[in-house]
Formats: C-alpha cells, structure tokens, sequence
C-alpha cells in the first residue's frame, strides 16, 4: 500500500523554535507550509534558527512572511528559494501552492502591512503561476473576513474582505491561514476550506493530505 502523501502547515511561529520540535510526522511530510510570522518584529537573524530547525526534520520548505516580520526576513525566504509570497510553487506531486504574507492594517502598526488592494493584486499574481494545478493550496496570512478564522476575543471579524472576494471566486482546495491566534478553526467557503492552525505555541498545525478524492484539510493538535 503506498504511503498518504501529505503536507504539514503552520504559522505564528513568533520564534517558538521548541514548539517545531514537537510537531509530528515532519519528517515523513512531503513538504512543510509557513503562513507567515516566523518572529515578533525580527529581521532575518531571527528567522534563521527557525528555517534551521525546520530543515533539520525536512528539507522542503515554502514560507512567507506576516505582518511581524520584516523585509529582510522576506529578502532571506527569497535568497534560500523558499518564499512563496505574491507567487506560486508546483509540488512533484501536483499540488500548486500560492503565497500573500503581510497582513491588512492593524492597530499595531506591524512591520509589514498592506491594503486591501495590494492584497488582492498579490494573490492574483501568485494564483496566475499555479492556476493550471489540478489541486490548489492558497496560503495567506491575512484570513477572509466573517469566517470562523478572523474573529478576535472581542467577537469581532478583523479579516480581509478582498481575502474573501478572492476565494469565492478562484475556490482553492484549501486556504491555509493565520495571523488571528486565538481564531484557530475550521470553516468553508464554497468548496474551499479554510483553516487557522492558531499559533504555533498553542499547539495547532494542519494536515494537508492529497488523495484520489483531492486535499483534506485537517486541524491537529500536539
């Protein structure tokens, strides 16, 4: 029987490099997915002992990155040909990721923030380059608005409405997602689903598995 072949995808990593460790089944992955965030405001010093710690359990590695990181983190994804930010990437096993890190703008006025237009210019450049893959994985930081995957503690949805506008249209198989830490869920959009795995430190990753039916998302826990 051939082994499922499956991806694992995770964000808000905020220099947790302890948490990577406990994450299961890395190895036997095909590939590992970052939404984005791999520091809090730090610049690519800081996102190296993250992308190490990650090679050391698997070598295929796509990332992007969130609104707490900085450029040169983005400039250093880009050196190490792992960035998938505003661009896409087709996996062996045909699978095409596409990429918008940043984040819409905050209260807090994060390193890296973008409007909702350059949002969507973004991700429609990214899904241009994977558009003829047979199996589709948007991932972006940012999650679409008035799902269960955007709302803060307060009960309000804080999501990107181009976000949202871009799934209804294009319905990937999957949208991995991020950035709101305490919105870790599951929910759909159309035939897309839409996953928050919350912040790495909370213990949440997601399971990507590729079968004849096409990609099962699934949230886990370690």
């Amino acid at each position: 029987m051939a082994e499922e072949t499956f991806f694992i995808g995770i964000g808000d990593i905020h220099d947790d490099i302890a948490s990577l460790e406990r994450i299961p089944d890395l190895e036997r992955a095909a590939g590992v997915v970052i939404s984005g965030d791999l520091t809090i405001k730090g610049a690519a010093a800081a996102a190296k002992p993250v992308i190490a710690a990650l090679r050391r359990r698997n070598p295929v590695i796509l990332a992007q990155i969130g609104n707490m990181d900085t450029a040169s983190v983005d400039a250093y994804l880009t050196a190490e040909g792992i960035n998938i930010h505003a661009t896409g990437r087709v996996m062996p096993e045909g699978v095409g990721f596409f990429g918008c890190g940043w984040s819409t703008p905050t209260p807090f006025h994060t390193p890296s923030e973008a409007g909702e237009e350059r949002i969507a210019d973004w991700l429609a450049t990214a899904h241009a380059v994977v558009a003829h893959c047979p199996h589709l994985v948007m991932v972006c930081h940012t999650p679409p608005f008035g799902t269960a995957t955007d709302v803060v503690g307060s009960g309000v949805h804080v999501g990107s409405k181009a976000v949202r506008d871009f799934i209804e249209r294009t319905q990937p198989a999957v949208c991995l997602t991020g950035h709101i830490h305490e919105s870790r869920a599951v929910d759909t959009l159309g035939k897309t689903v839409v996953i928050n795995p919350g912040a790495l430190s909370g213990g949440g990753y997601a399971r990507l598995a590729l079968g004849p039916e096409g990609i099962a998302a699934s949230l886990l826990a370690f």
